[in-house]
Parts: C-alpha cells; structure tokens; sequence
C-alpha cells in the first residue's frame, strides 16, 4: 500500500486543491518587527532546514512527479533543452566563433569554436576547448561555463570563470584556447563574486576578497588591484565596504593596446562613480551618479543617461572624447548621440571594430540602430531586420563590423540575422524549426487603468477559436524591476507543454520594467512599489472583465524581483488567481538587506534599517502580511540551494509560513541551479515540467 501512496495522492490532490483554501490553524504569522518562526530556515546548509528541505521535496515530487502527465512533460521539455538542431548561440572570439553547448551528453556544456565560414554556411566545423562534464568528473566538482575574458588582439589567452554549482561566485583560471589546456603557474583566482580584466600579456586587472571579509555588504568586491606575473598584487583604487560594489572597465585601441582605465565605484544599484585611474590618481568623470558605461568606440566613451545632465535628457546616449578626459578630466564634456522618444528605450549598447549600435525597443517592438562618429558628428543607420520582432544584440565583433542579432516573437520561431554594421547589411542565417503548433493562436495587446490612472500595455498570446466566457486556462507573466523589459519571445517549452494543451499566456509590461526607459522604472522605486503590484492587478483584473479568462482560470509567475510581485499579488489578491508560481523569490522584504546579496538592492526597494523606508515596506512584504484564515490559492514556490544571488532562505520561510497557516503550497528545492535555476538541461527540463504540471492541476483540472 505504501508504494501506491505517491501515485494516489498526485491524482488525489489536483481534485482536492483546485480552488483556493481557507486556512485553519492556530498560527500567528510572521509580523513586521515581531519574532520570526522561520529565520532557521536561512542556514541554506543547516542540518534541521535540510531535513525540511528533503521532506517538502518529497512532497512535491509525489504531487507533481507522481502526476500521471509529468513523464510526458518531461520527454517533451527534455527534447526541447538537448534537441541537435537548435541555434549554436554565437560568440566572436579571434577570428571565429565560440558556443557554449549542452545536450543530454554534455549537460555541463562542451566550451567550443568553429571558424567563421563554415558557421555562416550552417556547416559549423567545431573543435572542442573545453570539456565540463569532463573537467567536473577529474576534479570532483559541479562546473559550469560562465564565460571567458580573452586577451586582444588574438584572444588565444583567456580567463574562463567556472562556477561550482550555477552560482554567480565563480573560480577564474587562465585559459590556452591553442592548447586547449589550464596555463600551468597561470592567473588563478579563488572562487568569489569577482571580475578579472587583461591589461597586457603579464598583467590582470581583478577586483576581488583579497583579504578575508573585505567585501561590501552586498558581498562583492571594493578593492581594485593589479596582478603582475609572478609580483606581488599592486592596490590601484579602494572603495568604501558601505558601496554595493567595484570593477574595473579597460579602454582599448588599435592591437587591443589598453589606453585608459576606469573604475566603476558602485554606490547604489543604480548609482556610480566612473573614475579614471591617472597617474595623479582617480579622476571623476563628470556624471550624474545615474549613468552607465556601454561602450568605446572611436576613442569616444559611451554612456547612457538614467537622469538628465544639463541639457542631456533622461535616457539619452551620449560619449566623452577620451583625449579630452584624460587632458582634463573635471572640465570634460559629453555630447549628445541619441534621445529617446516617449515610446523608445535603449535596451543594448556595444561597439563594432568603427560602429556604435544600439539595440532598442519602439512601443515594446525591436529595432537596431549603427551610429559612426565622424567628423565630430554622430550619423545613425537602421540594420534592414525583421519589423516587430524583437531584437537582442547576440554577438558583436571588436575586430571588424560584424554583429549577430537574435529575432523572435511569440509564435514565430527565434531567427538568428547576421549584419554589416559598415555596409548596412542584414541576412538571415539560422532559424529554429517550429517547436510547437502556432497556427491556431493569435497574439493581441490591450491596455488598462491601474489605480492611478496610467495605462500599462500586456499582450495575450491565446487560441483563435477559444470562446471569451472566461474559460481559458491563462497563465500571466510579469516582472516589475530593475529596468528590466519584458518584450515578444520565443518560449518553446511554453509553446509546447502549455499552448498545444490549450492554455493561453499574457506577459504584463508593468511598471518597474525597461519597457519605456528609466522613467518607467523609476515612477515605482521604493514608497512607490505598491503601484507596481496595482498595474499587476489591474491587468489580472481587464482579463477577466473582457471575459479572456476568470479567476479560477488564471494563473501567474514571477522569479527572482518577479517573485516579489507575485508573492504579494497573492497575499494582496488572494480572489484574482487559482495558481501562484514563485521562483528563487524575493518575500521576507523587511530582512532580504540581511540575506546575500541584498543589500545591493537598497536603491529598488529602500532600507528595513531606516524607519520610513520599514514602514513602506511592511505594509507590502508578504511574509509579514499573511493573514490567519485567509482563503489563498494552493501555491508553488522553488528555488535552489546555489542560488547566491536571491536567499533561498525567501521561498522556504514563505511556504513554510503558508502550511503553518494550514494553507495548501508545494515547495521544491534541487541542490544546484545557480539564480537562473537552468544550470543545465535535465534540470531545467524538469524544472518546466513541473511548472506546467501544477498548473494543469490548477488551472485546467
């Protein structure tokens, strides 16, 4: 009997917990100030929150693994993560191509390069770098690839950064890509949450713990040093433990010679000063605390502006002649290379070998532009790239004017263009095989009122012949923070495991997003969050006015500052939805300035140590406003337990805090993932299928 009770209960339980579930219980809530019941739960390795851990595990494997659809599921995502024919993502490096690819054989991921011409002609001739799976096997560790800083002009030596688990800390060692092999008595640097940076052959640039604890209070580095061979490490600029972080950006001219280093002092999240290493010391380029670094190109240094300089407006893309920074520093002045309309945002900057381009969105549809600087004057092309579609910068070329641009959109499958930044050329090069049957649905964009009165845009991606009575299964998607946008993509999992079953999906372009530039993201940092969590509703709420779906219907999901918004969408609207999903989540907003990395966060959400800023907070933070007999939807929260970036200590307090209440949720925790919780593709297979069986049992059960 005890074999079958995990086959029972998955197919019990999608009849049980269909709508939502008072609770009944004698449990008071985590309140804001009050003692927290669950703050045991943060010791990520502690032996009583792993026994907790493995037992909720449990729990959800034999609801959602034990759900007679989950093997389907499964197969189909797995095809999906380690099909043969996907697009190779492209990288330049020398005078070729580098991929990162994982498969069902490699699901660590094989570092490799082919050269140019035969991945243009779709016949990609790959020698291997470097073996993962191999590497994790001979040193006994859990490695993936997080990328490799390659020393120009001929990039044959480069810094590979390994993360033990999918984490953001990462071991640096020095890479010979001509013999494949680790440099013996080469660059290494202990794992961390570091950045290295080549200054010539013999000298790195890295920002790092050098000494035990010498980090910020977000956990990153604020001394910056140089690294001879074989010398002693030379202090180039020091910042405060109370900054969010520092990292060094070297300027390179003709022979990838280095011509000028910045440092990048951050203040805050959003804040910086970028001060140029002179012999007299650190100079300030004179910034708004708001800017960032983009690009050098021309010897003109690339900003962009999150709030006006002078008559630069917000948004705005504008350079420093370099010889002018480094003659006077203080007295230097940037000129005016692009502004934004009310309906555009900069999503991406980079430099070709003699081309600036930008990547960015028109009323949430892509388009890239090549701006050349000659003459003292900046002139502007647009790259002949598919309408509507959205635009992501995939590879830009420092050696000459090639660029790989990814297209996609909801139904049409991702399209890989490569383009002439010089000639103004584009062509279509790879396109993805259709991964699920988009014939039969449409997409539409509306827009609503929130409680203000602004109106936010969201698209619907839905079946043509699904009847508006308010029956659709209809999953909403939304983010909210840090400038981040959410446009048109290609989702094949989602496509496949969720379209093709019947279910519709909304993305909600909220604001917090970078959908419209800073503006956008600006009007709901802080006091002004709970607007954010307004425009989510609002939208919730139009879906079910124009009968595209109803509450017992509709479903959301939010990872990372998503799971800020949909933990408190929850709490706040526990009537609007029947499935709440809530990955690597922020929740315990009144201790997250506690839990690595938050404190970096300050900027976004404010301070729990100052008392306004706690007072603001605690009236949305939904670990704190859980209420004793309130009728929640049966809940999914997940993460992992090498997710450095975002506590895992947020997801487990919070379902924790729901049982106690006698309140339905699952919880499920893998032992590594990395933030992204998609280290690699048997991981992220499941990871989806899960995903879709609880909202089959939630939405279409």
């Amino acid at each position: 009997m005890k074999a079958l009770l995990p086959a029972l209960c998955a197919l019990i339980l999608p009849v049980l917990a269909v709508g939502p579930a008072r609770a009944q219980t004698d449990f008071q809530p985590p309140r804001a100030g009050g003692p927290d019941p669950f703050q045991w739960l943060e010791e990520v390795e502690g032996e009583r929150a792993l026994a907790w851990v493995d037992a909720e595990n449990a729990k959800a494997q034999a609801a959602l693994d034990g759900d007679p659809r989950f093997q389907g599921l499964l197969a189909e995502a797995r095809a999906i993560f380690t099909a043969q024919d996907r697009i190779a993502a492209p990288r330049f490096r020398g005078g070729g191509i580098d991929n990162l690819w994982q498969d069902s054989a490699n699901p660590k991921g094989l570092w490799r390069q082919s050269d140019r011409a035969s991945y243009l002609a779709g016949q990609p001739a790959w020698t291997t770098l470097l073996d993962l799976d191999a590497l994790s096997a001979a040193e006994g560790r859990n490695w993936f690839f997080h990328g490799a800083e390659c020393l120009k002009p001929a990039e044959t030596r480069c810094l590979v950064y390994l993360s033990d688990g999918g984490g953001d800390a990462n071991e640096i060692r020095e890479f010979d890509t001509e013999a494949r092999a680790f440099v013996p008595d080469g660059f290494v640097f202990a794992e961390g949450k570091q950045d290295a940076v080549w200054l010539d052959a013999e000298t790195v640039i890295a920002a790092r713990e050098w000494t035990p604890g010498e980090v910020t209070s977000s956990g990153y580095a604020y001394v910056l040093k140089s690294v001879r061979r074989g010398e002693a490490p030379v202090e180039l600029f020091r910042g405060e433990a109370s900054d969010v972080s520092v990292w060094p950006i070297v300027l390179r001219g003709e022979g990838g010679r280095a011509l000028a280093v910045i440092a990048r002092r951050g203040l805050t999240f959003f804040e910086a000063d970028h001060l140029l290493l002179t012999p007299a010391g650190p100079q300030r380029i004179p910034l708004p605390a708001r800017a960032q670094y983009e690009a050098f190109v021309d010897g003109q240094v690339v900003f962009t502006l999150q709030e006006a300089m002078g008559d630069l407006p917000q948004g705005a893309l504008a350079a420093f002649d370099l010889q002018a920074l480094l003659a006077d520093p203080a007295g230097a002045r940037p000129q005016l290379i692009f502004a934004p309309g009310p309906r555009q945002a900069i999503q991406q900057v980079s430099a070709t070998d003699g081309r600036l381009v930008v990547a960015l969105l028109e009323d949430v549809k892509g388009a890239v532009d090549v701006w050349d600087f000659a003459g003292g004057a900046w002139r502007v092309s647009r790259l002949p790239l598919p309408e509507g579609s959205n635009l992501t910068l995939q590879a830009v070329s420092g050696k000459d004017e090639a660029l790989f641009v990814r297209a996609e959109s909801f139904l049409e499958p991702t399209a890989l263009w490569f383009a002439d930044a010089g000639q103004g050329q584009a062509r279509q090069v790879r396109e993805l095989p259709p991964r699920f049957d988009a014939s039969t649905h449409l997409v539409e964009q509306f827009w609503t009122a929130s409680s203000d009165g602004t109106q936010i845009p969201y698209f619907v991606v839905r079946p043509r012949s699904a009847p508006l009575d308010g029956s659709l299964p209809t999953l909403m998607f939304g983010y909210g923070g840090f400038e981040i946008a959410m446009p048109p993509r290609y989702l094949p999992e989602l496509g496949k495991l969720w379209l093709e079953r019947g279910g519709a999906y909304v993305v909600a372009n909220i604001r917090g997003g970078g959908e419209f530039g800073p503006a956008w993201h600006q009007s709901v940092l802080r006091e002004k969050r709970q607007l954010a969590f307004d425009d989510f509703a609002a939208v919730g709420r139009d879906l079910a006015a124009r009968q595209i779906t109803s509450p017992r219907r509709l479903g959301i999901y939010g990872r990372s500052n998503g799971g800020v918004l949909t933990s408190v969408s929850m709490t706040q609207h526990p009537d609007l939805w029947n499935a709440v999903v809530i990955e690597s989540p922020l929740v315990d907003m009144l201790r997250y300035h506690r839990l690595p990395a938050g404190a970096s966060w300050i900027a976004e959400y404010g301070d729990p140590e100052v008392p306004e800023d706690f007072a603001f907070i605690a009236r949305y933070s939904a670990y704190q406003n859980l209420k004793a007999g309130a009728a929640y939807p049966r809940a999914y929260i997940t993460t992992n337990m090498r997710d450095d970036r975002v506590h895992p200590g947020h997801a487990r307090k919070f379902a924790a805090a729901l049982q106690a209440l006698g309140a339905p949720a699952l919880y499920y925790e893998p032992r590594f993932g990395g933030h992204a919780n998609d280290a690699d593709p048997e991981l992220n297979a499941a990871r989806w299928a899960r995903h879709y069986v609880y909202l089959m049992q939630q939405l279409m059960d």
